[in-house]
């Protein structure tokens, strides 16, 4: 392969589903017209929509996670950790040295907050990573396990009582998922028959899936409750104490097990850019640009896009958001150095937790 003297060089900051996408779609777009450079802490992407087929042990933590330098031809992947991007002298900083670039593609993606509540509580588990998925998978096995063997009928009750706190994508499909676990688990255990097993999705928005379309929303509900799950919307967590928890609508419940998925955050490096922000995320167009600055795109949980079909809001923090932002961010990045035309992005989320909800029950018939 003949390269071209005096490319551009595009960075990708992060390699979650944005920017591994972005990275995907500007290779193949611009082949050797760009020099592509990743920049990300760990040599694999993590596919966190498959999170609770780990869970439910229907898939091994190796088929989530995709390795970069593989997968990616044409792009070269950096190993490290990015401190600082000084957008006015175009420069990406990272433990291991410095990187200039000509575009930039901010896909750092989010972190989250549950390291702080473990330490309130140790009943507290996250839903955010493979590490989490497979620590919950024990946590309930472990759960009933413990609760087959008392003869105590407050802590049996306590060990079959899950919480999940927060009812977006992860929570709803860590309840949808657990519930199915949980149920699975209990039907081979003769000492839990008849056991009351109880899973609790708590939101303090109107409605689950709060970002999305109502539809989806009251659809999932209905699938949920239909299946058991305790739905609670307009509650939030009120108390925690070391045999429960109290919710806002003034109910305690007895629980080992809080699965908490409030708290994810912008990546704390978009705060310091000198870009303009809205909900801590970087502010961008419908092409996904920053305004000021038409070098440099945002994509995935970093980025405040503007939501066409509901004018006026910003599009949330989702996995089905972050891949599409990737795939675009990649072509209109890609346009800006003469391939292809740049699109605005407008998309709206398929019912793809409905179908999580509806098929969670034959993923373990055939695990």
């Amino acid at each position: 392969m003949t390269v071209r003297p005096n490319r551009p060089q595009v960075v990708i900051v992060g390699a979650g589903v944005a920017g591994y996408q972005a990275a995907r779609t500007l290779s193949r777009t611009v082949g050797d017209g760009a020099e592509i450079v990743l920049v990300n802490p760990t040599g694999v992407a993590l596919h966190p929509q498959l999170l609770p087929q780990v869970m439910m042990g229907v898939l091994s933590p190796d088929r989530v996670s995709v390795p970069l330098a593989e997968t990616l031809p044409g792009v070269r992947v950096v190993l490290g950790t990015v401190t600082h991007i000084d957008a006015h002298a175009r420069r990406v900083l990272y433990d291991g040295g410095v990187l200039g670039y000509d575009r930039l593609i901010v896909a750092a993606g989010g972190v989250s907050e549950v390291a702080q509540v473990s330490a309130v509580s140790a009943h507290s588990v996250g839903f955010h990573n493979v590490g989490q998925a497979l620590h919950l998978r024990d946590h309930i096995r472990r759960q009933l396990s413990l609760a087959a063997a008392s003869t105590d009928p407050f802590e049996r009750a306590a060990h079959c009582t899950f919480v999940v706190l927060g009812a977006g994508y992860a929570g709803t499909a860590a309840a949808s998922a657990g519930q199915s676990l949980s149920q699975s688990i209990a039907c081979r255990d003769p000492r839990l028959r008849g056991q009351p097993i109880r899973w609790i999705l708590a939101d303090p928005a109107e409605w689950l899936l709060p970002d999305m379309r109502h539809r989806l929303s009251r659809t999932t509900a209905r699938m949920l409750r239909s299946r058991g799950v305790e739905v609670r919307t307009q509650t939030s967590l009120g108390q925690i104490t070391s045999r429960g928890l109290r919710l806002t609508d003034g109910e305690f419940i007895p629980t080992r097990t809080i699965v908490w998925t409030f708290g994810v955050r912008p990546d704390p490096l978009v705060t310091n850019l000198g870009l303009a922000a809205e909900q801590g995320r970087i502010r961008v167009d419908e092409y996904l640009a920053a305004p000021g600055h038409p070098e440099i795109h945002a994509c995935g949980d970093v980025a405040a896009v503007p939501d066409l079909t509901r004018p006026g809001k910003i599009t949330p923090m989702s996995g089905q958001h972050a891949l599409r932002q990737g795939r675009l961010a990649g072509g209109n990045v890609a346009a800006s150095i003469g391939y292809g035309s740049r699109r605005p992005y407008q998309h709206r989320i398929h019912d793809s937790i409905v179908d999580l909800v509806r098929t969670s029950d034959q993923l373990l018939r055939v695990a």
